[in-house]
C-alpha cells in the first residue's frame, strides 16, 4: 500500500461545511429553581434547594444536571440562523440522565421529540446519525443478536423511520433496523459509515455473552472500505463512543482496520465524552507516524458543568480528487452563566482550532505536532488554553497541572485500549 501524504491536492480548493451535534440530553423534567445537588445521577428536576444555595436556573444549570427543551431549541435555532452548513453529523444520546427510572416509552417520546425539533429547526438538511449509549432501555445494554427474548428491535426501528424522515435514503433501513448501523453516498466521491459502538462498549453487559464483534460489523466496514478503495472514495466515519474507550478486542482491531485504510478514512467524528477532545491514530509499526484523525465534539447539554456547546467545520472537498478532510474547526459554546444572569441566551465563538494553536493545517501530523509542543509547553499557556477549551470554557483561566496535562496527552494519544505504552512518550 502506498501512503498518501496528507496535503491538499489544489491550494484555494472548494470547500463545504459540516454541523457536528452531540449529546444532546434534553431532561423533559427539567425545573427551574429547583435543586442543583442532590442524591441521584441527574439534579434539577426537583426540591428546593438548600439554604444558602441558588436553584436550578432557567436556561440550564452548570451541575449535574441535563439541559431543558427550551434551551436546547434555541441552541439549535441559532445554529439553523447562523450556520451555512452543507449537512449535519448527530452522533448520539437524546435522552436525559435518569438512567435510574427509565422506559421504553420515555425513551422513544425523546427520540421522537427531539427529532421532530430537528426536523422542523433544519427542514432542509439531511442528518447523519448515530446511535449514542442513552438511547437504550436501560442505558448501555444492547442485546446481541443471538438474544431473542430481550431484542433491541423496538429501538433500531424507530431509529430507522425517524433517520430516514430526517433525510437518509430508503436504502438504508435494512442495517439500521437488524444492527443500528448503515452506509450511504453523502456526495459522488464521499461516502458515510456509521457504527453502532454499543457493540464495543464495556458497559454493555450483553457482551459478557460475545464481545468479539458480536453483529459482524467490523468485517461489515472492511467490506465497505475495500468498495471504497475499488471505487475512488473517501470514507468519513461516524460513531458515538470512539474506539478508543471500546473493549480492547474491538479497539485494537479497529486500529488495525484504520491503519490498512489509511489512505481512504478522510476523518473520524465521535461523541459520549462530553468534553472537546481529539484522538489520533497512529502507524502499527511506526508509533510516530499519525495516520488519522478522530474529533469528538463538545455536548449540548450541560452534564456535568460544562457550557453547551456545537461544532462546525470546515472541510476540503466537492472537486475531482477531493481530499474530505477537516481543513478548521470551530466551536460555539452558549455563556450559561450569562445567559441566565441577563435571561438572553448569549453565545459565543469559543475558538477556531488553526488559530487558537497556530497550527498550519488539522492533518494528522499536524495534531502531532501540536502534542509534541504541549509536552515542552514549559509555562503552561499553551495546556491551560487546550484545557479551558476541554471544558467548554468552565474552567476558564484553571490551571493544568502535571497530572492533569499527563492524563489529557496520554487520552488523545491513546487510540487502543488498554495499551500499556500508549503514553510512554508523555513525559512524567
Amino acid at each position: 500500500m502506498n501512503i498518501v501524504v496528507h496535503q491538499l491536492l489544489m491550494p484555494g480548493s472548494p470547500t463545504f461545511t459540516v454541523l457536528h451535534l452531540s449529546d444532546i440530553h434534553i431532561d423533559f423534567s427539567y425545573k427551574p429553581g429547583s435543586q442543583t445537588e442532590c442524591t441521584q445521577p441527574l439534579c434539577c428536576r426537583e426540591g428546593e434547594p438548600a439554604p444558602g444555595h441558588a436553584g436550578a436556573g432557567f436556561w440550564g444549570d452548570l451541575h449535574s444536571c441535563d439541559i431543558p427543551y427550551w434551551t436546547a431549541e434555541k441552541i439549535l435555532q441559532y445554529a439553523a440562523a447562523l450556520e451555512k452548513v452543507d449537512f449535519i453529523y448527530y452522533t448520539g444520546d437524546l435522552p436525559p440522565h435518569n438512567v435510574w427510572n427509565q422506559s421504553r416509552t420515555q425513551q422513544l417520546y425523546s427520540l421522537n421529540k427531539i427529532n421532530q425539533l430537528l426536523a422542523k429547526t433544519f427542514p432542509n438538511k439531511t442528518f447523519y446519525s448515530a446511535v449514542g449509549n442513552h438511547e437504550a432501555a436501560p442505558c448501555n445494554l444492547f442485546p446481541t443478536p443471538n438474544v431473542r427474548s430481550d431484542n433491541i428491535s423496538w429501538l433500531y426501528e424507530v431509529l430507522a423511520e425517524s433517520w430516514i424522515k430526517l433525510g437518509l435514503p430508503s436504502n438504508t433501513r435494512e442495517s439500521i433496523e437488524r444492527g443500528g448501523f448503515y452506509t450511504t453516498v453523502i456526495r459522488p466521491g464521499l461516502r458515510l459509515i456509521s457504527l453502532n459502538m454499543n457493540y464495543c462498549s464495556a458497559e454493555n453487559f450483553w457482551l459478557f455473552i460475545n464481545s468479539t464483534d458480536p453483529l459482524g460489523q467490523l468485517q461489515w466496514m472492511i467490506d465497505w472500505l475495500q468498495y471504497a478503495e475499488d471505487n475512488g472514495e473517501k470514507v468519513h466515519i461516524i460513531g458515538h463512543i470512539a474506539p478508543k474507550q471500546c473493549l480492547a478486542s474491538f479497539s485494537w482491531n479497529f486500529n488495525k482496520i484504520v491503519n490498512r485504510y489509511e489512505n481512504t478514512i478522510a476523518g473520524q467524528f465521535y461523541g459520549h465524552t462530553h468534553n472537546d477532545e481529539i484522538v489520533i491514530n497512529y502507524d502499527e509499526v511506526d508509533l510516530q507516524r499519525p495516520i488519522s484523525m478522530g474529533y469528538i465534539t463538545p455536548s449540548l447539554t450541560t452534564f456535568s458543568y460544562l457550557n453547551p456547546g456545537y461544532r462546525v467545520y470546515k472541510m476540503d472537498g466537492y472537486y475531482p480528487g477531493s481530499s474530505y478532510w477537516v481543513l478548521d474547526h470551530r466551536t460555539v459554546i452558549m455563556n450559561l452563566t450569562a445567559t441566565n444572569m441577563y435571561n438572553q441566551t448569549i453565545f459565543m465563538d469559543e475558538y477556531v482550532a488553526r488559530d487558537a494553536y497556530q497550527m498550519e493545517n488539522l492533518f494528522p501530523n499536524d495534531w502531532h505536532e501540536l502534542i509534541e509542543r504541549l509536552k515542552n509547553d514549559i509555562d503552561g499557556l499553551l495546556m491551560g488554553l487546550v484545557y479551558q477549551y476541554y471544558t467548554k470554557s468552565y474552567a476558564k483561566g484553571a490551571q493544568c497541572d502535571h497530572n492533569c496535562r499527563r492524563g489529557l496527552l496520554c487520552d488523545f494519544i491513546s487510540f487502543r485500549s488498554e495499551d500499556p505504552h500508549a503514553c510512554d512518550s508523555i513525559p512524567n
